[in-house]
């Protein structure tokens, strides 16, 4: 049986060699590493996220990431790294680069609100170009940049590991949506992607139509976030056309758009034929009541393949909540719905009320949970929603049931 090194020992040596001084937050992670007995069989994820509440940390910097890498070469049971949240450049970007060109073993690396830029996302889609292990990449929140986007786009066409790649909220461009769409047409390998909020300069859908375009193509992607793009009906439109010879997406997000109630009608007439949709997610768009009924007309008539559906902030009041209740009756398959941030009646509360106490709906999967005052039921709000964990991981595994996390586990994708 192999001796596995010693991270911790070996950390304070490279510190002593580098002239760096120790960072205690690394080191108590590494120490928590080496006393982890199932490290050489299953491999572990170093969560090294600046974000904890729990125990303050010391931000990673650059220089603390220079020690760090150069004693997880040697390192094969490392197979994921978590330094979100921290204090990483575009120096930082460089370290991460070479590490990626040089190792084989790293499946999982999360760089999430750092402050990389334009020339850090370079030098680490330009390592990716050579890199044979890494499956999921999270750049979200980082200024990269349309230019920076358009790195990743290149290195798409060329990459055949990667299957997650996140780059939401890092300010990519027209350019950019546009160039990931073309190199999709043609990448076999890529399962799940997030655009969310890229600038766009004008209101013509273009990106729109050109993923639009994308889907009939790619037969591999599974999972596509695409919030914050301005999208109204015509948009909306165009998606479903696609998605009628798409037969491989099964989480939609079209979260924070502008989309009514006339373009959730394609959406009805979709969910009808179309048999792979498992996640839909309306978040902050404005359905209303019309919109509503046509989700629970195509739910509980025709559609058996969607698992999860979440209408929250869409001006729906009593008549479409209820209706969509009277489609969870209806539609076994359905099993998890998000509602907060609607106008409740007491029809409403009674209805989701019952679906509860009946056990139709558990209260795990849905973000709403019933109490009585004086004999008349209200509805209170509970944290769940498609998004729980996008933005944050909690310190022990993944919580179930999977349709409440951003990346879900409906498919066989590697995970780290």
């Amino acid at each position: 049986m192999s001796v596995l090194p010693d991270l911790h020992l070996q950390y304070m040596q490279a510190c002593q060699n580098l002239s760096q001084p120790e960072n205690p937050f690394i080191a108590r992670v590494l120490q928590e590493a080496d006393k982890n007995d199932e490290i050489s069989t299953k491999g572990i994820t170093l969560k090294l996220a600046g974000n904890n509440h729990l125990v303050p940390v010391l931000r990673v910097t650059d220089d603390d990431l220079g020690v760090l890498v150069s004693i997880l070469g040697q390192a094969a049971f490392i197979t994921g790294l978590d330094l979100a949240y921290n204090l990483l450049t575009d120096a930082g970007a460089k370290t991460m680069a070479t590490f990626l060109q040089e190792n084989s073993t790293l499946w999982y690396l999360n760089l999430m609100f750092n402050d990389i830029g334009t020339s850090g996302a370079e030098l680490i889609a330009g390592a990716l170009h050579r890199n044979e292990s890494l499956v999921h990449l999270r750049m979200t929140g980082n200024k990269i940049g349309n230019q920076g986007g358009m790195f990743f786009a290149s290195m798409l066409k060329i990459n055949s590991t990667l299957e997650k790649l996140d780059l939401g909220d890092c300010d990519v461009g027209l350019q950019c949506v546009v160039a990931i769409a073309i190199a999709l047409t043609q990448n076999k390998s890529l399962k799940a992607i997030n655009l969310n909020r890229p600038l766009l300069s004008n209101r013509e859908e273009e990106t729109t139509v050109h993923i639009a375009w994308m889907l009939r193509n790619n037969s591999s992607l599974v999972e596509l976030h695409l919030g914050k793009h301005e999208m109204k009906n015509f948009g909306v439109e165009r998606l479903c056309e696609a998605l009628y010879e798409n037969s491989s997406l099964r989480y939609l997000d079209l979260s924070c758009n502008n989309i009514t109630h006339d373009g959730v009608k394609f959406l009805g007439e979709l969910l009808k034929r179309n048999k792979t949709l498992e996640i839909l997610d309306l978040n902050a768009n404005r359905i209303e009541d019309m919109g509503a009924i046509y989700l629970s007309e195509a739910l509980a008539t025709q559609n058996r393949t969607l698992r999860a559906l979440s209408v929250v902030s869409n001006n729906i009041t009593g008549e479409g909540l209820v209706a969509l209740s009277h489609a969870i009756q209806s539609n076994i398959k359905l099993s998890h719905i998000y509602i907060w941030g609607n106008k409740f009646d007491r029809n409403t509360s009674v209805a989701f009320s019952l679906l509860i106490e009946m056990g139709r709906l558990e209260l795990g999967c849905t973000d709403v949970v019933p109490y009585e005052v004086d004999g008349e039921v209200f509805l209170a709000e509970q944290s769940h929603g498609l998004g729980r964990h996008r933005y944050w991981a909690p310190r022990c595994a993944a919580v179930a049931p999977s349709a409440a996390n951003a990346s879900l586990e409906i498919v066989a994708v590697s995970e780290y």
